[in-house]
């Protein structure tokens, strides 16, 4: 039995489990920085996707003059390749529709090739080294 993915604005407490989820999974990796995940985590909008009692995974989206930045997005583990990354991208997508954004851009490392390839397929072209972006459809 499957169930459902639920995506919610960031709850109380729930930044300490969101940012020791993604320091267990990022820490070693290079592009690890404790500092910008929390600044991300605590200025950014951020929704949370919660599957099962779980968090799935969540976005944090950072309103830019007439763009929305996805300045993070995390798939926790054992959520990986069941529609968690697309569902919060979709969340992104609405939120800056909603908010008159003319493009979402989400920043991406540049050797991360398998988010890169990822994002390419769902129509994000690349805009500078560690940018990528959406154009986005007038609200209306």
């Amino acid at each position: 039995m499957t169930t459902a993915l639920g995506i919610s604005p960031l709850g109380n407490g729930e930044i300490g489990r969101l940012f020791g989820i993604a320091k267990c999974c990022f820490e070693a990796g290079a592009g690890w920085n404790a500092r910008r995940v929390l600044d991300a985590l605590t200025r950014d909008v951020v929704f949370v996707a919660h599957e099962g009692g779980e968090v799935a995974g969540y976005v944090a989206l950072r309103p830019d003059r007439d763009r929305v930045v996805v300045e993070q997005i995390f798939v926790a583990p054992g959520h990986e390749r069941r529609g968690t990354g697309h569902r919060l991208l979709e969340h992104a997508e609405g939120y800056a529709i909603a908010a008159h954004a003319r493009a979402l851009d989400i920043v991406v490392e540049p050797d991360n090739w398998r988010a890169r390839s990822f994002y390419r397929r769902l129509g994000y072209v690349p805009v500078q080294d560690e940018l990528l972006e959406l154009t986005l459809p007038s609200p209306g």
